[in-house]
């Protein structure tokens, strides 16, 4: 992967965040799996308080995605609202239930990404 290619994957996975930030989910994480993953280069965990909130979360990163030329790969759990799942390949973004987030637990199934700092 190239420096300039990384460095948009991060800054889209960190505006990302904030989106979900702004939204007032919780324990929002930004995880770098570049050379750890074959499949994505950062993921982007957050816990949501309602499938509602959740859902409006994801629909907010994809139109941020969309105005900045990401395509987005795919997309499961928007109707059930208990883990949604947006793959814009080189960024994956998770926002589960608190139920579903201490069940999958990410962050220690990848524990040795490093986390960045959400400014």
């Amino acid at each position: 992967m190239t420096k300039k290619k990384e460095s948009d994957s991060r800054d889209f996975a960190l505006s990302a965040a904030k989106i979900a930030q702004e939204r007032n989910c919780k324990d929002i994480t930004v995880m770098d799996l570049t050379g750890k993953s074959p499949a994505t280069d950062f993921f982007v965990i957050a816990t949501g308080t309602s499938d509602r909130q959740m859902r409006t979360v994801i629909d907010e990163i994809s139109a941020l995605a969309k105005d900045e030329g990401i395509v987005r790969f795919g997309q499961a759990g928007y109707e059930q609202g208990r883990w949604i799942l947006a793959d814009f390949v080189d960024v994956v973004i998770h926002v589960f239930d608190d139920e579903y987030r201490h069940y999958y637990d990410l962050e220690l199934l990848w524990g040795d990404a490093e986390h960045i700092k959400i400014d």
